[in-house]
């Protein structure tokens, strides 16, 4: 047995990647409970397995005494005496135990011990790889379907990919490599269960990582993704290199590299936007591939209010309006699409509304409309001071366009 037992550890080290020094302690403990379950005692023991030999050493951990109460844990103090001369009463003494006499009970069940203490090993082992990967794209493939969710194969683990993980218009079969994002990984009785996901938006972010040298070095910064899983995607970048275009890094030439992404993504079409810290800017950004004429913000309530050209609208506010929705997601902004026609209409009907307060002509009316009084009502909102700050009007001048709004509104 000891001559075979280094060989066989090696072996487990190479094969389970299992360091040999742990695999003796497992062997150790395992004579321990072997010896107690061939004994039936509840005895002190103590087991060493030398690391270069393979030889194996057992002792029973014994209290000289002068009267023996219990022989399990106990040695009278004339039989200490003749295993070590020099040992006084009160001392433990250490008694060897032949380790071939555990027979075929103590041997079986060292196995079984070593085995477990293998296979915990293993699942702690691949359980701190798999935790070490969480928030990283791994290749994998398909192996079977269980209910409505995809098991899929990552070399030393399977991995459940859940319905809720699955963009809705993609169908897997047996056999298909895929990749996905690991979204996290647990321990549970059968080992470490990891999930992972097609619809997570970190998933395009690794997906350019993996295409985009400039991404991976962290030159091209890519500072939001939202997605419309298998739909649409928008992806805003920022380059840390003035002479570096982030867009024109992550598309490639002639597109090369973003349609490497997108055939990942089975043809998920991805918006790419270039980052600014002006919100006007990002704003305007964020709904491309729409042309943007102007956008007004505010700030109070995270307001934007976008106008397109006419010929722009449909594109601006995409499918079911899916690319404003996506543009309000990315930036954080409600956005409120106009069509330049819309404007001019809204603009109008303000206009006509003010104008119609007595003492009020077109002048005065343009002068509170440019001021951001565009109705009746947000006259009213306000006290008459707050009309002051605009040109043109006094105290007594904002008091009567106070008075004479708030009576119309009472009419209203």
């Amino acid at each position: 047995m000891e001559q075979e037992l280094l060989p066989v550890l090696e072996q487990i080290e190479r094969e389970k990647g299992i360091k040999k020094e742990e695999l003796l302690k497992m062997v150790e403990t395992a004579l321990i409970s072997a010896f107690r379950k061939h004994s039936g005692k509840t005895q002190d023991v103590e087991a060493k397995v030398d690391l270069n030999t393979g030889e194996i050493e057992a002792w029973v951990v014994k209290k000289v005494v002068e009267k023996v109460k219990n022989a399990a844990c106990e040695i009278a103090f004339s039989e200490a005496k003749k295993i070590k001369s020099n040992i006084e009463l009160g001392a433990e003494i250490k008694i060897k135990i032949e380790t071939d006499d555990f027979g075929r009970i103590a041997a079986q069940t060292a196995k079984q011990v070593i085995i477990q203490r293998i296979r915990e090993k293993e699942r702690e082992n691949l359980y701190n790889e798999m935790r070490e990967k969480e928030k990283t794209v791994l290749n994998g493939v398909v192996q079977r379907f269980v209910n409505k969710n995809v098991i899929i194969d990552l070399g030393k683990i399977e991995a459940i990919l859940p319905s809720r993980e699955q963009v809705k218009n993609e169908s897997h079969h047996i056999g298909e490599r895929v990749k996905v994002y690991v979204v996290s990984a647990t321990k549970t009785s059968k080992g470490p269960q990891v999930l992972v996901s097609r619809t997570h938006p970190e998933l395009i972010k690794k997906l350019f990582e993996l295409e985009v040298p400039e991404v991976y070095d962290k030159t091209v910064e890519i500072k939001s993704i939202v997605r419309d899983p298998g739909v649409r995607a928008k992806v805003a970048v920022f380059s840390h290199n003035s002479r570096v275009d982030p867009v024109g890094a992550c598309v490639g030439v002639k597109g090369s590299r973003i349609r490497a992404i997108i055939d990942e993504l089975r043809g998920e079409r991805i918006d790419m936007i270039n980052w600014s810290d002006d919100s006007v800017v990002y704003i305007g950004n964020s709904l491309s591939p729409a042309k943007v004429l102007k956008v007004t913000i505010n700030n109070e309530n995270k307001k934007a209010e976008v106008v397109i050209a006419n010929d722009q609208l449909s594109l601006a506010i995409g499918k079911s309006g899916q690319n404003v929705r996506l543009a309000a997601r990315l930036t954080g902004w409600h956005v409120d699409i106009k069509s330049e026609s819309q404007k001019k209409e809204t603009i109008a009907l303000g206009l006509k509304e003010i104008s119609s307060l007595p003492g009020i002509g077109e002048k005065k009316a343009k002068t509170l409309y440019s001021g951001g009084f565009h109705s009746l009502k947000s006259i009213v909102n306000v006290p008459a001071s707050a009309l002051t700050i605009l040109q043109g009007i006094g105290p007594k001048m904002a008091e009567k366009i106070h008075k004479a709004a708030k009576k119309a509104m009472k009419k209203e």
